[in-house]
């Protein structure tokens, strides 16, 4: 059985470094959507602005100053990850995939406060880990375009 020259190493662009492919584009892109997004969040939860709902009986009940500073963290931390997704570092995929997950993690419990929000959010970074953990096939072939 006979190998394929190039198999699992994608397109090479000219200047010998890999071409992002089209999953890899959406989840960068993706990625510099949600950070923002959390970003706003968290400057709406430590300003303690008024859309946020109150409920007394939530197992993950915090103040929203310490909600508003948790989704900042992830917030800035997912355009760093987009970043590096974008300029296909090495570590982009792994730190977007798991910084989208912590994400989603952090909507879900952030769900009772503001759930129009959040819940789109959810969506997002699930379709983020989606596409940075989907299986990676190179293009093979040995053509470069």
């Amino acid at each position: 059985m006979t190998a394929m020259p190039n198999a699992g190493q994608g397109r090479r662009g000219t200047d010998g470094g890999k071409v992002l492919n089209g999953p890899d584009l959406f989840a960068g892109a993706a990625l510099m959507l949600s950070g923002p997004l959390s970003i706003l969040m968290g400057a709406s939860g430590i300003a303690e602005d008024t859309p946020f709902a109150s409920s007394s009986q939530y197992a993950y009940r915090f103040d929203l100053t310490t909600w508003g500073v948790i989704h900042l963290v992830v917030g800035v931390a997912l355009v760093v990850a987009g970043l590096g997704v974008l300029s296909n570092k090495s570590w982009g995929r792994g730190a977007g995939a798991a910084l989208a997950g912590i994400s989603l993690i952090t909507q879900f419990m952030f769900v009772p406060y503001y759930p129009a929000w959040a819940i789109p959010v959810m969506v997002l970074d699930l379709v983020i880990v989606f596409a940075l953990t989907r299986f990676h096939v190179g293009t093979g072939g040995g053509q470069s375009t």
